[in-house]
């Protein structure tokens, strides 16, 4: 038997589509598809990518998108296989599979089924295009060089590799600053990692070397800018503040000290006479006494007449209002004299500190971007951008669009939960024909179909939100309405991976949380388990934070911090019970063994180690 046939043979029957899957999967149909994990999100994509071949469209005429190569490999993978395994395939086999999913399986539907895996193998461009987004940007740009601004034969960075690259980046840069004399760099530099810490600071300078359009658009003058953002005036600001404290303070000065309201409140303190009275107006005095640029330096210090460590209004005794003639009308007053200058000093030092962050992130961004330039390279994120930019530039834009029109028909989105903005813009301008004119109205069927589910969301870094993915879903639906199409909502809830325990926490979870902040107009559906008769049980463990250690077996390697330490002793003599004590596997028909745990960690850290 020959590689085909053997695949025939080892092929499972293509599993039943049914309510949402199949109407999900119809190759005719604009589809917005709500997949919760272990719904069978990738059965319905397959399924849909082997119903349009099915239909006749060209292999070359569908585009899939993903969001990781895993993704686009497995995709590619299960449908590859699928149509390879159709062309020995015995008959009622073959009929089977047609009819799993949906289509006709006569004698002249299975002859041409069986067609497909050459037609894929033979058609223009190399076939199915099921390509990471970026993968696609790649692809675009390459074919584009000239339009997009860049040198024919540039080479993408992997994640790994471009780390490395901002690593190097960094270093040389310090390097030429502190060489250079470039000292308004260097504290800029020091400010961050004072702030951040080290590794806090070289995230941050990464996120401004991944927005170099908006770094660059800060132009000179950055201080200045968040200065007047901030509504603090320019100029030393405790020399400001010296003069808003000082006897002689110009009328049209900016900020000025009540010093009228201080010697009334002192006064009522002197004439209280207790201890505590007393000690308040010495402190009144003491501040009277200097010049301005010790009150001002004193200002938190006189608050404290007034005011208490958190900013509230301190509570005077009756005691002390009788003693004073007016002093609650001047105390409001001196209090609001005291938080307006002390307010006015926090913001002058953030204004500071994000004039210092900016500069620094926007000198980093100009020179990670030359070191990119100098290599012949893009990272992944200069590929979305200049992807983004292309289509949507004048002229030149539209030819582009224009050209990818022309080969594609039907786009495939998924994980469009980790779809962000920028990368929205780029399949809706992929998509902009098939709302408007002869590419609305022609011969060609025209479709676009998006998978995804926001409790699975993992890309928050990378600019991924819940409302990007409501916007893009309500202008498809409006586009598709423009030209008298409907753009089907559908939801996936029934699991085929999880028992119903585990799927009940989910829910009550989400209702806690609320379908706004997952980008939904309306509740989610309620999940259904495909595994109703299993057991199953959701345990939750109480979280633990730094410093809850459990005495000196976590003190011990403290390069490992002690919540960490406490979690995995936890896990550890859990597991140890499990094991210890073996319960029932219902699936497997024996007890517990050590291969049916599974960890999931956020990370690979030292928890995993």
């Amino acid at each position: 038997m020959n590689g085909t046939g053997a695949m025939a043979e080892r092929l499972k029957p293509f599993d039943p589509l049914e309510g949402a899957q199949l109407l999900a999967s119809d190759p005719g149909e604009l589809v917005w598809l709500s997949a919760s994990a272990g719904t069978g999100k990738t059965h319905v994509l397959s399924a849909r990518v082997l119903r349009l071949l099915l239909t006749g469209t060209p292999p070359q005429a569908i585009l899939c998108l993903t969001f990781t190569k895993a993704g686009a490999a497995e995709m590619a993978e299960r449908i590859h296989a699928r149509l390879a395994g159709w062309v020995q395939m015995k008959p009622q086999a073959l009929a089977k599979d047609l009819f799993a999913l949906g289509e006709p399986h006569d004698a002249a539907a299975m002859a041409f089924a069986r067609t497909l895996f050459a037609h894929v193998l033979d058609a223009p461009g190399g076939g199915l295009r099921i390509q990471t987004i970026h993968s696609f940007c790649q692809t675009l740009l390459g074919g584009f060089p000239s339009e997009a601004g860049l040198t024919p034969g540039f080479r993408p960075l992997d994640p790994r590799e471009a780390g490395v690259l901002a690593r190097r980046t960094l270093a040389e840069m310090v390097t030429a600053a502190e060489r250079g004399g470039q000292l308004g760099l260097v504290d800029d530099l020091q400010t961050l990692s004072r702030r951040l810490g080290e590794a806090g600071a070289e995230s941050y300078l990464q996120r401004c070397a991944r927005a170099p359009d908006a770094m660059e658009a800060l132009g000179p003058g950055i201080a200045a800018r968040v200065r007047r953002a901030l509504e603090v005036p320019s100029g030393d600001i405790e020399v400001l503040l010296a003069t808003a404290c000082a006897d002689d303070c110009p009328a049209d000065h900016p900020v000025r000290f009540d010093l009228a309201s201080l010697r009334t409140v002192a006064a009522a303190n002197a004439a209280w006479g207790t201890a505590t009275g007393l000690a308040a107006a010495d402190r009144a005095a003491a501040f009277l006494a200097a010049d301005g640029a010790r009150r001002a330096a004193l200002l938190d210090d006189i608050a404290g007449l007034v005011l208490t460590k958190e900013g509230s209004p301190r509570k005077a005794s009756a005691k002390l209002i009788a003693a004073g003639t007016d002093y609650e009308g001047p105390a409001p007053r001196l209090a609001d004299a005291c938080t307006t200058l002390a307010g006015l000093r926090r913001r002058a030092a953030l204004a500071d500190l994000l004039a210092a962050g900016l500069r620094a992130g926007q000198a980093f961004a100009r020179a990670y971007a030359d070191a990119k330039r100098a290599a012949g390279v893009l990272d992944f994120d200069d590929l979305i951008r200049l992807a983004e930019r292309l289509l949507l530039a004048d002229g030149v834009g539209d030819w582009v669009r224009y050209k990818l029109d022309q080969a594609t028909d039907h786009i495939l989105v998924d994980e469009a939960q980790d779809t962000n903005t920028h990368q929205w813009t780029i399949v809706a301008a992929l998509a902009a024909e098939f709302w408007s004119g002869e590419g609305a109205r022609g011969d060609r069927t025209r479709t676009i179909f998006t998978v995804g589910d926001f409790k699975q969301a993992i890309y928050g870094f990378q600019g991924t939100d819940p409302l990007a993915f409501r916007a893009a879903g309500l202008s498809f639906a409006a586009q598709a309405r423009g030209v008298e199409r409907d753009l089907l909502s559908l939801s996936l809830d029934r699991s085929f991976r999880s028992t119903p325990p585990v799927l009940e926490v989910v829910d009550r979870i989400l209702d806690e949380l609320g379908h706004e902040r997952l980008g939904l107009d309306e509740p989610a559906n309620p999940h259904v388990s495909a595994r109703a008769l299993l057991p199953g049980t959701v345990t939750l463990w109480q979280p633990l934070a730094a410093g809850q250690g459990e005495g000196d077996e976590t003190a011990e390697e403290g390069w490992i911090d002690d919540a960490t330490r406490a979690f995995a002793t936890r896990l550890a003599r859990q597991i140890r019970a499990w094991l210890d004590d073996p319960f029932r596997v219902a699936t497997k028909g024996r007890d517990l063994r050590p291969e049916d745990i599974l960890i999931l960690v956020r990370s690979r850290g030292t928890l995993a180690c």
